[in-house]
């Protein structure tokens, strides 16, 4: 994750490219509810201001953060997958009935998806990418841009040409990362668990 950037404006062509990597990505029923809201220039500017107010900055442990020149926040919409799901042929299914019936919110799975594949994205045409959540601003950020009440965010990516000259790594850089024999498990390893509880 990159958290230091050059004031440098990211391609046209190559936005577009990774928004569509972006798109490619998985979609129950390929509703694709995806929308990504880009943010450059007076509107980046505007969402710091939101969210790290110019008297906050000083303490700031990222200052070179604020220099990515485009901020995208990936948003599901879940309306979006109740109308496909009503559709003739996922209405068996029995989800287009409401948000409520679904056991998992699929629409924030897809989003999520849509995310990590931008994030690889942005990095094999070179660029950074810090993905971060909003946290306690979202409410604002979401009337200051006019996002529709109903969406939801997955977070937000700063995405740009990282600024090697000040690189630093974040507090939780050192902490180890799990091995995958730990993370891959069999059902026989579960139910021994159980039993030894």
């Amino acid at each position: 994750m990159c958290r230091s950037y050059e004031d440098r404006p990211i391609e046209r062509s190559v936005l577009l490219d990774i928004v569509d990597v972006a798109s490619r990505s998985p979609s129950a029923g390929k509703t694709q509810g995806l929308h990504v809201l880009e943010l450059t220039g007076t509107d980046r500017d505007r969402y710091w201001d939101i969210t790290l107010p110019a008297e906050r900055r000083e303490g700031f442990a990222w200052p070179g953060l604020l220099r990515a020149p485009t901020l995208l926040i990936p948003f599901a919409d879940p309306r979006a997958y109740v109308e496909r799901y009503s559709e003739p042929d996922k209405s068996r299914t029995g989800l287009g009935v409401g948000l409520e019936v679904w056991t998992t919110p699929y629409w924030l799975v897809d989003a999520s998806m849509a995310t990590m594949a931008l994030l690889l994205a942005a990095t094999e045409h070179g660029l950074g990418t810090l993905l971060f959540g909003m946290f306690s601003h979202e409410g604002a950020v979401r009337v200051a841009f006019s996002v529709p009440e109903h969406f939801v965010a997955v977070g937000v990516v700063a995405i740009g040409y990282p600024d090697e000259a000040t690189p630093r790594r974040g507090r939780s850089a050192d902490r180890p990362r799990r091995r995958a024999d730990d993370i891959l498990v069999t059902p026989d390893q579960w139910s021994h668990d159980a039993t030894s509880d």
